[in-house]
């Protein structure tokens, strides 16, 4: 049995609600998509055997046979098909991986041809995030509906019949959620495992006291004050790396009013200026050295290195200068600021919470009084949700490209105009440009041309102050004696397919 814990509970087990990143991890380890992503990010069959381009708009999958769902359904194109249906409801959160998708055409039941709607580089790299699921499960439970919100009583979210190589024995939320191996997974098994138990501690010393006991055999992420404890303590492991993921502030862009200033007829926030003075306000050095304890990359960009279209020369910040920040805001006619809530998690990123309250001094040496509204991830993703109608006015994001392709801040962040876009635009942002690019990026096969428009993408939303980007910051898992092997993610969270315990 392997146990293992992280600060936050899933938030449900339907695959197309909640794309969050260890929701993603768990439906990974439940539900499968035609193309397996590896830990190293590699790309694998999985319910397709292998796929070729036939022309500039069809790609032939060969679908694996003998494959059945956990209630002993088979696999079939059929499945595919009503999947592609399903992903793309209105309340979906995924649709963005097969947004290129015109439609797919069953050739026979373990044949099929996926027809985009343009030439798509990124359609492999998204096709590991579209997880098919039962077409006679969902029609006789009545779950093709998808609902949105923190935690939704569907059938779907609730329930799993996926063909993963683990099932759901149960789930019980913010407590524990088990999964034993499916017996009859077509892949040969490279963990060893009887029983993986995912517990959710919300308090860091806790947490670590967890590990050091050894009630739980693995730990993310590991306080940055704990980590030479962790390597000091006999039978402790850290594995650390760099994190894909960018941690980052938004603001709402789109309200004539903001929220925090009824009455006024004003939001400050359509201002550059007034975004830029948030922006030059922030000392990112000091949070990287006293916050991050140095565990972190401050950057100018949405995305890390290490994804497809990081530009690095223009990963640079404008400087740290609240005098500036000031005179910015007197500018922009608010010479005594104004008064705004920060929407911050204080369980889903390292030091979330801390980062927040380390920027509202800095926000308040130049003028803006800000209210810390601080809370667990399941209700800061709520607030800031579309079914919020993003009830939200200043606020704390990070976000790892699911296709590990520039293309997806761009489609989910950084855009509103199109089919699967601006999922998680809560503050909405957009720029003609900036759509029109993300449109044509989308079907580039030109490597160069694609590069030079994703780096006029990105130049523009620098120049809007669209976001604040802070900092990617740095994976560390704390890993207990019964563990003999486990690999870590750049996207953070624990693939069980790969746990061997001694």
């Amino acid at each position: 049995t392997f146990r293992y814990s992280t600060s936050g509970d899933i938030l449900g087990l339907d695959p197309y609600t909640h794309n969050e990143g260890p929701n993603n991890a768990m439906k990974d380890n439940l539900y499968e998509g035609l193309i397996h992503r590896a830990y190293d990010l590699s790309l694998h069959p999985s319910l397709a055997t292998d796929w070729e381009q036939t022309d500039p708009l069809t790609w032939r999958f060969n679908l694996r046979r003998d494959v059945k769902f956990h209630n002993g359904n088979p696999f079939t194109a059929d499945d595919v098909l009503t999947s592609l249906e399903r992903i793309r409801m209105p309340n979906s959160s995924m649709t963005f991986a097969v947004a290129s998708i015109d439609k797919i055409n069953k050739i026979d039941d373990h044949t099929i041809d996926i027809i985009t709607r343009y030439p798509d580089p990124t359609l492999l790299l998204n096709l590991p995030l579209f997880w098919i699921m039962d077409k006679e499960w969902l029609e006789a439970n009545n779950a093709m509906d998808i609902q949105e919100g923190a935690v939704v009583s569907t059938f779907a979210n609730l329930n799993v019949n996926g063909t993963g190589p683990f099932m759901l024995q149960e789930w019980v939320p913010d407590t524990r959620t088990v999964l034993v191996p499916n017996p009859d997974w077509w892949n040969t098994p490279r963990h060893n495992l009887s029983k993986a138990i995912f517990q959710p501690i919300a308090n860091n010393s806790t947490r670590v006291a967890a590990l050091l006991s050894g009630d739980i055999d693995l730990m993310y992420p590991v306080p940055l004050q704990d980590i030479a404890r962790l390597e000091s303590s006999p039978g402790v492991s850290v594995l650390q790396g760099p994190e894909l993921r960018t941690i980052f502030l938004c603001f709402d862009q789109h309200r004539d009013e903001l929220l925090d200033m009824p009455g006024s007829g004003k939001n400050p926030f359509k201002d550059v200026r007034v975004r830029k003075a948030f922006y030059q306000a922030i000392d990112i050095e000091a949070i990287h050295r006293v916050v991050m304890r140095k565990a972190s990359r401050p950057t100018g960009l949405m995305i890390a290195e290490g994804n497809v279209g990081f530009q690095p020369d223009m990963n640079k910040r404008f400087p740290y200068d609240p005098e500036a920040a000031k005179k910015l805001l007197t500018e922009a006619g608010y010479p005594n600021g104004f008064s705004v809530t920060f929407d911050c998690p204080n369980d889903r990123y390292v030091n979330d919470e801390a980062i927040c309250l380390s920027i509202i001094p800095m926000l308040k040496r130049i003028g803006i009084d800000v209210k810390l509204n601080a809370q667990t991830k399941s209700l800061h993703f709520e607030k800031i949700s579309r079914t919020q109608g993003y009830n939200t006015s200043f606020y704390m994001l990070g976000w790892t490209p699911g296709s590990y392709d520039a293309h997806n801040p761009l489609v989910q962040l950084m855009s509103l105009d199109g089919e699967g876009q601006g999922t998680w635009n809560s503050g909405r942002y957009t720029h003609p440009r900036v759509e029109e690019l993300t449109d044509l990026i989308a079907g580039e096969l030109d490597v160069d041309k694609r590069n030079s428009m994703i780096r006029e993408a990105f130049r523009i939303h620098q120049d809007d102050v669209g976001h604040i980007p802070l900092h990617q910051q740095a994976l560390a898992w704390g890993v207990g004696k019964r563990v003999e092997e486990v690999k870590q993610r750049p996207q953070n969270d624990v693939d069980l397919r790969y746990v061997i315990m001694k």
